[in-house]
Order: C-alpha cells, then structure tokens, then sequence
C-alpha cells in the first residue's frame, strides 16, 4: 500500500513539474479546500474500477433488503420538499424499456433542482449547465437496488474557489442530495 501511495505522490510531483510553465499551477493554487483529498478518492475509484470513470464520479449507496421502489422515491421526495429542491421530473425508464420489449430491470432516474442555486451557479460558470439538474438514479441489480447520484464534491472542491455565498448554497443542494440517497436507501422520512 506504501508503494501504492509513493506511486501516487511521484506521479503527481512529476505531472506538476511538467506542467508548471502551462498555467497548471496557476490553476491549482484557485482550486477550493479538499481538492487533493477528492482527486485521490475519485482517482483511487477510477483505478479499482478498471478505469470506469462514471464509477469513479458517482456516489453509489446500496438501497437496504425489502425496502420497495415506491418507499425509496417518497424517502427522496420527501427530503427534497424539506429542503427547498424541486422535483422537476421523474423518469420510469424501466417501464418505457419494457414497452417498447426491452427487457429491463428497475431504472428510474429523479431530477432535482434549486432555481436560485442553479442561477448563481451558472453566472460563476456557464458550463455547470450541464450538471443540472441534479440527479439521483435508482437501478435494479442483481442484489438489489441501487441508489446514483454525481459525486458533488467534485464541483465544489475540486472546482475554482466559489464565493461564500456561492459555495454555502451549493454545499446546502450536496447535503440534500447526500441525505436524499441517505434516506432513500432505507425508504424513512
């Protein structure tokens, strides 16, 4: 495990030293607190995954035995209204490929925004558009439900220094999300 970490270290010293006249260092002295931290967590996924990078992006929490379908989207509704997000769609992508004859275990996709959150966010950067909205996806394996959502942490930490305000109101949209796949896997209110 040390010469997994020694590995780590070297690459990324020498990924600086080669980079440092492009503007690299530049970018890295803008980056928020706990970039590092969240570049090696997603790093060290991307790895144990074969170089999967949606596995290396999302969270993923396992939905509890027995709790149904129908309890892990109230339990995420739920925490929505209590914390000012909307649910601005909902997708039974299963029940659509089972019509159509595709044969498809549970896949129901859940979009989620905050109107004033997402406005601020794409004055700082016009390219977040392309995360909203925030997402929680359930999906049926082989043991059981699954619950993903975008590992948040990537676009506040790992991201240019939000303003305070900026970052409080975009940490407040992670912790609903973390608490809708929280909640959502025991299907409780």
């Amino acid at each position: 495990m040390k010469l997994v970490n020694l590995f780590k270290v070297a690459l990324v010293a020498a990924a600086i030293s080669t980079l440092s006249g492009c503007g690299t260092i530049n970018a890295i002295n803008n980056l928020a607190p706990g970039a590092g931290e969240t570049f090696m967590q997603i790093w060290d996924k991307w790895v144990k995954n074969d170089g999967d990078i949606a596995s290396a992006t999302m969270w993923e929490v396992k939905v509890d035995d027995g709790v149904e379908l129908q309890d892990v989207i109230d339990a995420i509704n739920n925490v929505g209204i209590n914390n000012n997000i909307k649910n601005v769609g909902e997708l039974p992508l299963s029940k659509e490929l089972n019509a159509r004859g595709i044969k498809s275990d549970t896949v129901y996709v859940m979009s989620f925004c905050n109107p004033e959150t997402a406005r601020k966010m794409l004055d700082f950067s016009p390219a977040m558009g392309g995360f909203l909205p925030c997402r929680v996806t359930i999906v049926g394996e082989k043991d059981g439900l699954h619950l993903y959502s975008m590992n948040m942490d990537m676009a506040i930490k790992m991201g240019k220094k939000m303003p305070p305000e900026l970052r409080e109101a975009t940490m407040k949209v992670r912790n609903t999300i973390w608490e809708m796949l929280q909640k959502g896997k025991t299907g409780s209110f």
